[in-house]
């Protein structure tokens, strides 16, 4: 029977027309680039898998080994080392067959039995959910890639083997698997720079996940290649001509934009197809980097350049080491066409990515800048992971980082730093050093001061601001878009409510228990340990926290700890103003265990109680609050409250002004409240008739007095008919 070749090198049944990945087409490839000697170990690894999946068959009904050795052969396309190899051919003999890691770091070696760990799923536990079970796994891998960037070169592989074959899935099943190619594998291959993978990954992905939208795009596509082929032909001999004209050596292909960069165009830009105006793009290599500049000038003075499409990837590389210089003309007929202009190396490793690092182990700078660039990412998802909780929450950070829109700017010494589009002075602090994102205060961008919100633009030079006390905001998520950054943010802030928890539980504890003459340092550890049995705690600190947020009462644990029986002692008749000096005192700094009711909006000066609220702490109220109902009479489940005497924090309270409705008037209220130093957190305006209006605002003060001087303030200024604060 005779055989043919695809376009992958592969052998084609010529009856059947589908890849045959035969161990001896592989044993015969890897011949051109590994010794005889590896490529035994290969054959042998190739046996024990044999052996291990005997019996077992893909859904295509082929022998189950097929689909490694397929997994391996594309690793040997890009030359990967004998070891990865034979962790591919090995990849799925922890997860699916009886074989254990134990077994294969004996027959094989600790490497390849860290490899093929480090691809397996986390299988023998059980989740709560599909997406928790699929972030989990991916989470184990990707930390193990931290390790050896191999084990996601198998991973992704495997992944692309896979949707080669993606048509005998269920179609729920196949678009599933699409929708994770093309949100997590195809961005990781774009991170490592591998272009060729994540060209093929996100055509497939797209084909699986939306193939209506694809087989149209597709016909367009073919229509408008056809009615332009004269004209890519003559651009590809009209460069050439202008290389030769110059005295310039060099190659030209006319290629085609592939379909997923269209579609997301399409989608990103909310235009058609036929606005999409770069779908030709231009390569054209020539053999060194000066060589680039000169053609760059050349084909601009050919061709009139579009204003403001020009990259210079070759001076400021992207974030995954890829270089080439962009720019995008009017072609004949006004026509626009994208060209890319790169050495040879260049268009090598655009292809590559870090798989050069061991394609061209001759000292190749390019491939060593891929290999580090690939390292710093990689720390990036070291220290992520460190500040986050569960994995679903880490895959959500990773997705944030995996996306290639980028900024390019400078620190004060020139460094450049490569953040993604939208990013704030926040995220420029924490790619610089966590310590430097934790304590920044402000930031001078181009030496002028600016918030710390500010999005960053391209070419902009950064300085950060620190104080030595400062601390992360919680408001700072509001606006901060890399993974690092909101992971060491969120991170910060569960540490410190938890000892804030912790601090005021112990508060509130010693309240209670005061009430029955003793300390918590008096009770006895064998008390303590019965109660956190009894709620399922595993320390003191946990009770602490449990009660400082609301899910446990102090009262009812104090009764706990003591023995006392339920009835509740003298000076616990729920009435408000009973045992008032051993109230809670509120500081402001109590952070989120103790928030503020926007129903009544306290602030320093009034009388106040608190209620506990489950999972949120205790929530401060104006007494006489409408909203309070029947906590009154449950005096386990509130208590009560006074400010300290040196309070300096700000508070959030709303005032209405009724006034006439005449230009201006909302401008003069306005900088008069900020003339009180007060800040305007929202304003909102209601129209009564045609002639008065009522403006409610949002506003911080400092206490009462602040307040009072704000409102006598508003009084005198002639428009405005009446003030009053919020009613409770």
């Amino acid at each position: 029977m005779s055989n043919l070749l695809n376009q992958t090198g592969h052998r084609l049944d010529a009856d059947q027309e589908k890849p045959r990945f035969l161990i001896s087409d592989l044993c015969a490839y890897l011949e051109s680039y590994l010794d005889s000697d590896q490529v035994r170990e290969v054959y042998r690894a190739y046996l024990f898998g044999a052996e291990a999946h005997s019996g077992q068959h893909r859904k295509t009904g082929e022998p189950y080994i097929y689909h490694p050795v397929a997994v391996a052969r594309i690793l040997a396309e890009m030359r990967m080392d004998h070891n990865c190899l034979m962790a591919a051919i090995l990849h799925d003999v922890i997860e699916d067959t009886p074989t254990a890691k134990e077994q294969l770091a004996g027959t094989f070696g600790v490497e390849i039995a860290e490899l093929v760990d480090g691809v397996s799923k986390l299988s023998k536990i059980d989740f709560q959910s599909q997406a928790e079970a699929q972030a989990a796994s991916l989470r184990k891998m990707l930390l193990a890639m931290t390790k050896d960037i191999r084990v996601i070169m198998i991973k992704l592989a495997d992944r692309l083997h896979n949707m080669r074959t993606l048509g005998v899935m269920r179609p729920e099943k196949a678009r599933r698997i699409a929708r994770e190619t093309l949100d997590i594998y195809a961005p990781i291959a774009n991170r490592l720079g591998i272009n060729s993978v994540r060209l093929e990954l996100e055509d497939l992905g797209f084909a699986a996940y939306w193939p209506m939208r694809y087989r149209a795009l597709r016909q367009a596509v073919s229509e408008s290649r056809g009615q332009h082929k004269e004209l890519v032909a003559n651009v590809e001999a009209a460069l050439l001509n202008r290389l030769e004209q110059e005295g310039m050596d060099g190659h030209v292909y006319g290629r085609q934009k592939h379909l997923y960069s269209i579609y997301r165009k399409m989608q990103e830009k909310n235009i058609t197809f036929s606005d999409v105006v770069d779908v030709f793009a231009f390569r054209i290599i020539v053999d060194r980097l000066d060589t680039c500049y000169r053609v760059l000038g050349a084909i601009h003075n050919l061709y009139k350049p579009m204003p403001g499409r020009f990259k210079d990837y070759i001076a400021i590389p992207k974030a995954n080491g890829y270089q080439s210089l962009h720019t995008v003309l009017f072609g004949p007929q006004g026509i626009p066409i994208e060209i890319q202009i790169r050495t040879e190396e260049m268009d090598r490793l655009s292809e590559s990515g870090i798989a050069a690092h061991w394609m061209y182990k001759s000292g190749d700078s390019g491939g060593i800048a891929m290999s580090t660039r690939a390292s710093d990412w990689l720390q990036n998802l070291l220290e992520m992971q460190q500040g986050v909780g569960d994995s679903v929450e880490f895959l959500e950070h990773v997705k944030v980082d995996l996306f290639p829109d980028e900024v390019y700017v400078f620190t004060p010494r020139g460094r450049i730093l490569v953040l993604p589009k939208g990013a704030t002075v926040v995220d420029f602090a924490y790619t610089v050093h966590t310590d430097v994102g934790n304590t920044c205060v402000a930031a001078r961008v181009d030496r002028r001061l600016v918030p710390l919100r500010t999005r960053l633009r391209n070419g902009q030079t950064v300085e950060i601001i620190n104080a030595e006390n400062a601390t992360p905001s919680p408001a700072w998520l509001n606006y901060v878009v890399t993974g690092k950054a909101r992971a060491n943010i969120r991170a910060f802030l569960k540490n410190l409510q938890g000892q804030v928890a912790v601090d005021l539980g112990r508060r509130l504890l010693e309240r209670e228990l005061k009430r029955f003459q003793i300390s918590l340092d008096a009770l006895g550890e064998e008390k303590i340990q019965q109660v956190l049995e009894e709620y399922r705690l595993e320390s003191q600190d946990d009770l602490l926290a449990e009660i400082a947020l609301g899910n446990r009462m102090p009262l009812l644990i104090a009764r706990r700890l003591t023995g006392e029986d339920l009835a509740t002692p003298v000076e616990t008749a729920g009435t408000p103003g009973a045992e008032s000096a051993g109230g809670l005192s509120i500081k402001g700094t109590e952070g989120m265990v103790v928030s503020f009711a926007n129903c009544c909006r306290p602030i320093p000066g009034d009388p106040v109680m608190g209620v506990f609220n489950p999972g949120k702490g205790i929530v401060i109220h104006r007494h006489g609050c409408r909203n309070l109902g029947e906590f009154n009479k449950q005096g386990h489940n509130w208590i009560e409250a006074q400010w300290e005497s040196d309070i300096e924090a700000e508070f959030a309270t709303e005032i209405r002004v009724e006034a006439g409705n005449r230009r201006g008037v909302l401008g003069t209220v306005a900088a008069t409240i900020s003339e009180q130093g007060s800040n305007i957190e929202n304003v909102t305006s209601q129209e009564r008739d045609g002639l008065f209006s009522t403006l409610v605002f949002v506003i911080t003060v400092k206490d009462r007095v602040h307040l009072a001087k704000i409102m006598r303030s508003l009084r005198v200024i002639p428009s405005v008919l009446k003030i009053s604060r919020q009613s409770i």
